[in-house]
């Protein structure tokens, strides 16, 4: 396979998107705002797509590989954290896991009437727009289905975006400081490291990601990494060291990668999709503080953790706002990884047994 540059003009546009959303990061951090490098460049992304999409970003389409492969180091970041003591909670695991078939069964259906009956979307629409994951998986079988592709798109990434938006300022108010910033305790090392350390690091993502690729892992983009570097860390086989400007990094990518997403959208289209969202989101995240509180009194496992493991957004979202609270991120992350499948699994049931053909809302 022969390997080729990027156009130039899709190198300069990332490279402007990626600076704005380091300023716009930075901003936020002096703000205080929560996960502000995240959410800092999901802002200036998404102002970006406002100014430009009809001009310098008509056409322009997010690298997915070079996001991809700063997923991949997340993952190995995560993996880092998973140590012999995450094996005491073995026993609780068959419960919090379990426990996720209820959550999901009904955040779908409180969601599929949201979004049918308050929002006026066809049956399918409503059914794939209301899936509390699988984003692509959704996008695949909505369309088969006859579902609006348009609205279905908007409202599974504005799941995802107003999550991330939401929660930590939610869990900011919980902990009393903003979370994944400076302000906040953090797993995350922030003494210089030699540049020749970060080696290992991306060398650990790529090999994951390869890993992951050939044998079909779930959410192979951050579990392969994850997977990888959890096994040489609990052999002793590496010593992988997590500056905070790498995580920062991370966060920009992501973010920047969630904000080009409202490219092409019409702001009627933006209002209708971003009310119907924040009814959905807040029922899913009182749902999954419900589940959260139980399970904490059921199994003592800390309900700051349970309830970013229930938190419906996306494995990457979810495990950096984890890794930046030092909320057991190996745990966080097998729970969005089983929620995501249990998600799709219920897709395919419904696919071949429900009459989800679209037809017009009543």
């Amino acid at each position: 396979m022969v390997f080729s540059l990027p156009p130039p003009r899709l190198i300069a546009t990332t490279a402007a998107l990626l600076a704005a959303g380091g300023v716009g990061g930075w901003l936020a951090q002096l703000a205080h705002l929560p996960m502000p490098y995240m959410l800092g460049s999901l802002f200036t992304s998404g102002l970006a797509v406002l100014l430009f999409q009809n001009s310098a970003l008509a056409g322009y389409a997010y690298p997915l590989r070079f996001r991809t492969f700063f997923i991949g180091l997340i993952g190995v970041m995560i993996g880092t954290q998973v140590t012999p003591e995450i094996l005491a909670l073995a026993p609780d695991l068959p419960l919090t896991l379990g426990a996720l078939v209820g959550f999901v069964l009904l955040a779908h259906a409180g969601n599929f009437l949201i979004f049918r009956h308050l929002g006026g979307y066809g049956r399918a629409t409503a059914f794939y727009a209301g899936t509390p994951g699988g984003l692509m998986e959704s996008l695949v079988l909505g369309e088969k289905a006859g579902a609006d592709l348009r609205l279905l798109t908007a409202q599974q990434f504005l799941r995802i975006i107003l999550v991330i938006t939401f929660l930590p300022a939610a869990l900011s108010l919980w902990v009393g400081h903003p979370v994944g910033s400076a302000a906040g305790p953090s797993v995350i090392d922030t003494a210089p490291v030699p540049l020749a350390a970060l080696w290992p690091i991306a060398a650990v993502a790529v090999a994951g990601l390869v890993i992951a690729h050939y044998i079909r892992l779930p959410a192979g983009q951050i579990t392969g990494p994850l997977l990888l570097s959890a096994g040489l860390t609990l052999g002793g086989g590496v010593d992988l060291h997590l500056p905070y400007w790498l995580i920062a990094t991370a966060q920009v990518v992501v973010g920047a990668s969630l904000g080009i997403r409202f490219n092409g959208m019409t702001p009627a289209m933006l209002r209708r999709s971003l009310a119907l969202s924040a009814v959905s989101v807040l029922f899913m995240l009182a749902l999954g503080g419900a589940f959260a509180l139980g399970l904490t009194a059921l199994t003592g496992i800390p309900f700051l953790h349970l309830m970013i493991a229930y938190a419906p957004g996306g494995v990457t979202e979810m495990s950096i706002i984890a890794l930046s609270l030092a909320a057991n991120p190996a745990l966080v992350s097998l729970h969005h990884v089983v929620r995501i499948l249990l998600t799709v699994g219920f897709m395919v049931l419904a696919e071949r047994r429900l009459p989800l053909a679209e037809e017009p809302a009543e």
